[in-house]
Order: C-alpha cells, then structure tokens, then sequence
C-alpha cells in the first residue's frame, strides 16, 4: 500500500561501493530449492506450512549494505521468512547525484539504471536476503503515484490514466523491459519467493476483462522469462461474492477468482485497510475466509498480503485477531500473512524508518504481540 501516505519519498545518499556477489546457482539447482506452492500452502526450503512476513517498501532504497544485513538479521531472528519489497523506483527527470532511482522517464524514451544508486542497491537487498534466508516478493511496479507508479510511464508512453496504461501498447513494452531487466539480475536466486506485477492494481469503472487480460498477458510474459519462481498479481482482493460492501463489488475491474484461476498466476494476495475502505475492523475476518474458500476451490495459496489499522493503540487488539483468523484458516486455503509495515532503526544513522501509523518497530511491545507471539502460534 502507498495510497493514503503509507510510503513517503525520500531522498538517500549512496555511501558504499558495490561489492561482488557470489556465483549464481545454474536454473536446474535453483528448481530445486526455490520457494513453491503446495496446494494451499508454501514450501520454503523443504518445509510445506503456513508463514509469517512483512513488508518493507523503503528497504531497497537504503544505501549501506550494513544497514540492510542488520534489518535482515532481525527479521531471521524473529522467525518473520517472507518479505515484500518494492522493486520499483520510477522517476520523471534523473534526480540529484547518488539519490536513488530504479528507472528514469525522458520524452518517448525510458532509461534504467544499473548504477550503483540504481538496481545495484536491489541488488544488495537480494544478496542480503539470501545471507539471511529471507525469501523476498518483488513488485515491478506502483498503481499509486508513490517512487513513480505507472503515472510516471504516461508521457513517455502516450497514456494519461491507468486505464490506458494497461492497455496501451508501448506502455506495456517499457514494462516489459523493465520486468526484463530485474528478472535477469535474479532468476537464479533462491531468496526470490515470488515476482509481482503491480502493487494494488486497479482499473476504475473498467470491464473487469481489461485486468484480467493484462494479468494473463504479464504473468505469461513472466513466465517466459523465469519457469522457477511464483508469480502473482499483488492486488487488494477485489470483486467476489460478499456482503456488497464496497471491497467486494468489482467497481475498481477486479474479478478475483477469475485472475486467481489463470495459468501463471500461483497464489492470490489480498490486503486489509477498514479505515480507508469505510468498513469496520469486524469486517476482517468474514474478508479472510472469503478468500481462503476461493483459494481452496482452486487449490492455490492465499496470502494475506497487507494488513494494518492507523489507531497505534490498537495495533495489537485489532490486527492479532485478523492473525488468528488467517491461521485458523491454515488448511481451508490461507498460507501465509504479512503485516503492513516493517519498522527498524537504521544502524549507521540512528534513526527510525518511516511511522505511516501502521508501522510495527522490531522491538517494540507490538512486535511482541504481532510478530514474537504470532510466530510462536504457527509453530
């Protein structure tokens, strides 16, 4: 999520120089070691259960490779194995020296850079990653304007909404690219669990066949590109039978179950925000469990992707109870959950990453209840 002022820009300084990596594995060994779906439920490195996770829009922005293997330690330490990060980095014009930017938008044209305030900060994300035996979910790109989103592509593209922009043909291409250019870094790498087409995907007022036919068409071009790593669509779980409430009409052209139901498609996410969707935090629960039956039917994962309420003092009472619900549903489709959002202190500077409200701190009594305790129960 990025809607609402959960992810904020901010401008970071590169300070090291980019170290070597390790020998990748060939493709044959990756297959046997990468994370996979198991019916209903995930197996990560040999083990088929339900998992714990988080997200961390801001990791891969950092620019000491120390801070990122100190954040990653913690997230070991606390039994927390899954962890989305934000693959994208979108900018209009070429930012400031060393601030860091994932692709850049110039005229007709788009440039992605391989620097080391570029993709070579991923980079130190994956590495670090598979140092920890942290297993990362890498979205391509944002729906929201946040680090760029697909708003960033329209000039250069010919599209002017998102609308367009999933169906505009050079859009897709620059897409494309640069989807290319990221699985190339890392198809071989084991800490990868999943590749993600988008975060939040929506397409107001559209037939829902305009995203489930870019769905298709990107998880397919996806596959072409990697036959090993899962691949889903990283949407909130719009559009399926429900109460009529607002997050179960098809409105924003999900059809859930359709898109889950696609070749490519390995498991389905979906994400939890009451207060910004006009719904009560009881409308949790019957929300998880609608999912959990589709997947079930279907016999793909659930992954409970994002969830969060802004009330810092009922982090804890609210969100432990989503948590139990979703584990409840360990055999009926759920596989795993992941909270909205990571928090840490960031080693070489001392200060806290971004508090959109949601933010749960390593440490912290929230933690303790969300994360320690949480872990404890799956088991």
């Amino acid at each position: 999520m990025c809607a609402w002022g959960r992810c904020t820009r901010t401008t970071l300084q590169t300070v090291f120089a980019p170290s070597s990596t390790a020998k990748p594995m060939t493709p044959s060994a990756v297959a046997g070691k990468i994370s996979k779906a198991d019916g209903t439920k995930f197996n990560i490195d040999g083990v088929t259960k339900y998992y714990a996770g988080t997200n961390s829009y801001w990791i891969g922005f950092l620019t000491n490779d120390a801070d990122v293997d100190a954040i990653m330690s913690h997230l070991q330490a606390s039994g927390l194995k899954i962890l989305r990060i934000w693959g994208f980095n979108d900018v209009k014009s070429v930012p400031g020296s060393g601030t860091v930017y994932f692709q850049s938008f110039s005229g007709s044209t788009a440039t992605i850079n391989t620097g080391a305030n570029g993709l070579q900060r991923l980079d130190a994300v994956v590495k670090s990653a598979e140092k920890y035996g942290i297993k990362l979910i890498i979205n391509f790109v944002n729906n929201w304007t946040d680090y760029g989103g697909m708003a960033a592509y329209f000039s250069a593209c010919g599209a002017s909404t998102n609308a367009q922009w999933y169906q505009t043909a050079k859009c897709q291409s620059m897409y494309q690219a640069y989807i290319k250019a990221v699985i190339s870094r890392y198809h071989t790498s084991t800490a990868v669990f999943a590749w993600e087409l988008a975060n939040e995907p929506r397409c107001n007022g559209c037939a829902t066949s305009v995203l489930t036919d870019w769905i298709r068409k990107t998880s397919d071009y996806i596959r072409s590109l990697d036959s090993d790593h899962m691949i889903t669509a990283g949407d909130e779980g719009f559009g399926l039978a429900g109460d009529g409430s607002y997050p179960y009409q098809f409105g924003e052209g999900f059809d859930w179950a359709a898109n889950l139901a696609l070749p490519n498609i390995s498991f389905g996410t979906f994400h939890l925000y009451p207060g910004s969707w006009s719904v009560s935090n009881s409308f949790g629960n019957p929300w998880v469990q609608a999912h959990a039956k589709i997947c079930k039917q279907l016999n793909k994962p659930c992954m409970f992707e994002e969830y969060g309420t802004p009330d810092q003092s009922q982090h804890c009472a609210v969100e432990k109870e989503w948590q139990a619900t979703s584990l409840a549903a360990k055999d009926s489709g759920m596989a795993a959950d992941l909270f909205w959002q990571l928090g840490d202190v960031v080693k070489s500077t001392g200060q806290q990453t971004h508090n959109d409200g949601y933010t749960i701190y390593y440490g912290s009594s929230d933690w303790t209840c969300l994360v320690t305790n949480h872990v404890k129960a799956i088991g």
